[in-house]
């Protein structure tokens, strides 16, 4: 019985580890490094055709140069959406889960997998 306690211990201790925090948009200049999901409206996005990797730039919470997150979807994820992500997402409230890294003084998640961005349609 003792083992079979420490085992689950362990097992929920495991778990949790792994969630990801659930944070306010205003908030996640505090939360460079970790791994969390946030929401917010979208106020502009950008498909940087010509640039290096063709980034997709989404800005929430207000629009460039005043955002309080950027995220980012590089060009070879872009052709996996149901949609162009500008269009997608246009005028929407997004959540998207990911590491929070900063950028020229910016908070901004870069998506790795389509799932890591959700909305409703």
């Amino acid at each position: 019985m003792k083992y079979l306690l420490c085992f689950v211990t362990v097992c929920i201790t495991g778990i949790a580890s792994f969630s990801q925090a659930v944070i306010k948009l205003e908030d996640v200049s505090k939360y460079i490094g970790d791994s969390v999901t946030v929401c917010g409206k979208v106020a502009g996005i950008r498909f940087m055709e010509q640039s290096k990797n063709q980034p997709t730039l989404i800005n929430l919470g207000a629009a460039y140069p005043n955002q309080l997150l950027t995220v980012v979807i590089w060009g070879d994820l872009r052709k996996e959406f149901e949609k162009a992500p500008e269009e997608l997402f246009k005028d929407k409230e997004i959540c998207v889960t990911g590491r929070v890294e900063l950028f020229r003084e910016r908070a901004q998640v870069v998506v790795r997998r389509k799932e890591q961005i959700s909305y409703k349609k």
